[in-house]
């Protein structure tokens, strides 16, 4: 039994989905969440930027938190930090590219596959990869869908003008007639609603960040990580950004589990 907490990262509230997922999968698990919302949306940033506030965050998390594990809930972070977190840091640390992908190549019956994420994301080719190294077969058609992620930060998940930029951003995978959809930004699942309507009832959407939460509890039961199954989890909430605001979004994207945000400002920034 190891009772340290999970440590789980993102740019912003996306990886709340992850955190919803493991407190209702493994409720005996403690949680320490960052949203790096001071820093957000890293879809647009620079590859060297996001691996600089990755490694950040993570050496933060330990120090201060001494996490077990550590979950990169961004897929922009994922694609292009991952390998060298894994090299830097000495615990296990799971990325939310690989079960995502796994789910959705299994789950699609035509071979007709598509991948939606940030412009960081989709540019970086990590999905391409992934998919190819699992089903070459696959016809991956892939979409970036810049200025969804900003909706989700300022709690718009069913405006009408979410539901306008959504229809234009995911013609590309409806013209291609995917059977499977992967949401390949944590972010995501709030947009579900908009998601489905814009492309069909009968296309299966597959969230990376259920399936990560899935991956995490797996690995907790092999490597003899878990925490006592006699005691419900403990809770942290941490964000760069204002404290207050992460607090109140937080909670309606989250729910009861999200009663506080503490907010840690790095050294030089205001």
């Amino acid at each position: 039994m190891d009772p340290r907490p999970i440590g789980i990262f993102d740019s912003g509230f996306g990886g709340l989905t992850i955190v919803r997922a493991l407190v209702d999968l493994v409720p005996n698990e403690s949680l320490v969440y960052f949203g790096d919302s001071a820093r957000y949306p890293y879809g647009p940033r620079r590859p060297d930027e996001i691996v600089e506030f990755s490694h950040q965050i993570a050496e933060y998390l330990t120090e201060a938190y001494d996490v077990k594990m550590l979950i990169v809930a961004c897929n922009t972070a994922s694609s292009v930090a991952l390998d060298s977190l894994k090299e830097r840091f000495s615990l296990p640390i799971l990325g939310v590219i690989a079960p995502g992908a796994r789910s959705a190549v299994a789950a699609s019956s035509s071979g007709r596959l598509g991948v939606i994420g940030t412009v960081g994301t989709i540019a970086s080719g990590a999905y391409q990869k992934e998919v190819e190294a699992l089903d070459p077969t696959i016809e991956l058609t892939c979409a970036a869908c810049p200025g969804l992620v900003e909706f989700v930060e300022a709690g718009e998940t069913d405006s009408e003008q979410v539901r306008v930029l959504a229809a234009r951003l995911l013609h590309p995978v409806k013209n291609a007639k995917v059977d499977t959809l992967l949401l390949g930004c944590t972010h995501y699942p709030f947009l579900a609603r908009v998601i489905q309507d814009v492309v069909g009832r009968d296309v299966v959407l597959i969230s990376s960040a259920e399936e990560t939460a899935f991956e995490v509890s797996e690995l907790l039961a092999k490597s003899g990580l878990s925490g006592r199954e006699d005691r419900a989890g403990k809770y942290v909430f941490l964000s760069s950004g204002d404290p207050e605001r992460f607090k109140e979004l937080g909670h309606r994207l989250l729910g009861p589990e999200l009663e506080d945000a503490k907010q840690v400002v790095w050294e030089g920034s205001s």
